[in-house]
């Protein structure tokens, strides 16, 4: 069997002409296991192998996929390649990067973290699912605890002369508990993302669902008003999942965008710095390079609340002109062509301990959940109206639990709101966020 880089090396190879080839190989095992009743409720193994080719020839592009394939399945993949590219229109912005340098990420494969045998992870989820069901007697049953980790190695080559390859080990955990009080029933969840199993701390992970659920019994629905809000990492991660869709060139590009033509405006608080790096090592998006092969940096998309432009990949970049360079946000799988995606997609850091945060919103919410957001919230207007369920704030402590609240506003008028910004980032896959203090915003519930 040959190995990816040989796969690449022979799609670039037959390369005819003046035409332009790209491969892009790549090869992932993943696990899960996941636990219910002191039992195994199931064990999959998956292992994908494949090869992604473009072909450009005269601003036309045709693409072919291949799964596990020989070095003649590649070579015909090339050829259906091209006589897709001679079907399609023709697009002067269908460009391939060049080479550029980057800087190795050693650190991201974890060579022990890759040889855990099946069954510790299994036992890993078992342990998940006792810790959660054993700290509280309300809690006594989850609807999900689950161990999971991936293996994997991308390659990319084309006749541009980029050559790269990086290898990645990634895991994961989640639980989702169920509390019981009387005839109520509260969720509570909790997730962790490391670079190697050893790196999860299931316990404390079992232990926030556990309180999260908890907290929230006895949960009643407030009289709608304007107040202080604080949005934990949970809840701030479901809105800045959001913003990523505008925040794309591909999306403002074609008016999708409530973004779109405003550069240079000051749009969020002074608080607010929203950034793209690929290169943070902590972040679970971390890579050498994107997948064109583009080096990954720090992009500032907001600086202090300014706007300062968009995630790109080679084509958007190209499209965008006046030098505009790729961010290195150009993302796929080997099944299709890149599109604009976000690497480690984050608010950035502040200073403010939480406890502050929440001395700050006395008398306001801490939001703890919110639903609804990606299907609630407008990209293009930026209007959205989600259920959320928190705790009342009062004397800096956390008191009542609340539910059934509605928020209704509109993003940049949150993104303005922005009074406070916690010292406790954290991610949640490619996006993360600190807890998040909004000087006023309006609930309603009664």
């Amino acid at each position: 069997m040959a190995d990816l880089g040989e796969l690449c090396h022979a799609a670039v190879a037959a390369a005819k002409g003046d035409e332009h080839v790209e491969a892009y190989a790549q090869e992932a095992r993943e696990t899960e296991a996941s636990a219910l009743r002191g039992e195994v409720e199931g064990l999959s193994f998956s292992h994908t192998r494949g090869l992604g080719v473009r072909v450009i020839r005269d601003g036309h592009l045709g693409y072919a996929w291949v799964s596990d394939p020989s070095v003649e399945e590649v070579r015909a993949a090339v050829v259906q390649a091209r006589e897709n590219a001679s079907l399609a229109e023709p697009d002067e912005h269908n460009v391939l990067p060049g080479p550029a340098e980057w800087t190795s990420m050693p650190s991201l494969y974890r060579g022990a973290s890759a040889q855990v045998p099946a069954e510790q992870k299994v036992q890993m989820a078992l342990d998940l699912e006792a810790r959660a069901v054993s700290r509280d007697p309300r809690v006594n049953k989850i609807d999900l605890a689950q161990v999971g980790d991936a293996v994997s190695t991308v390659v990319i080559a084309s006749t541009a002369g980029v050559a790269a390859t990086y290898e990645r080990t990634d895991a994961w955990c989640v639980v989702v508990t169920l509390a019981t009080e009387g005839d109520e029933t509260q969720t509570g969840f909790s997730f962790a993302i490391a670079r190697g199993l050893d790196e999860l701390d299931t316990g404390a992970i079992a232990d926030e669902a556990v309180e999260r659920g908890v907290r929230l019994l006895g949960a009643t629905k407030p009289a709608s008003a304007k107040v202080p809000v604080v949005m934990d990492q949970f809840a701030a991660m479901n809105f800045l999942g959001v913003l990523a869709g505008p925040l794309s060139a591909e999306a403002a590009q074609k008016g999708r965008s409530l973004f779109a033509g405003r550069e240079g405006e000051q749009i969020g608080s002074s608080l607010f710095t929203l950034v793209d790096d690929g290169t943070i090592l902590d972040g679970p998006g971390a890579c050498p390079f994107d997948d064109e092969g583009v080096p990954s940096g720090r992009t500032e998309l907001f600086t202090a609340g300014v706007l300062n432009g968009f995630l790109h990949n080679a084509y958007t970049a190209s499209r965008a002109g006046g030098g505009q360079r790729s961010t290195g946000n150009g993302k796929r799988g080997y099944t299709g062509p890149p599109s604009v995606a976000p690497s480690n997609f984050y608010v950035d850091r502040g200073r403010t301990p939480f406890a502050e945060l929440l001395a700050r919103a006395d008398g306001g919410v801490l939001i703890m959940d919110v639903s609804g957001v990606h299907s609630g919230a407008n990209p293009i207007s930026g209007e959205f109206s989600v259920g959320a369920t928190g705790v009342r704030i009062r004397g800096g402590e956390l008191a009542e639990p609340l539910r059934e609240m509605t928020i209704a506003s509109t993003l940049p008028e949150m993104l303005a709101g922005v009074n406070g910004v916690g010292d406790d980032l954290r991610f949640f896959s490619s996006v993360g966020t600190p807890s998040l203090l909004f000087g006023e915003m309006s609930l309603a519930g009664l």
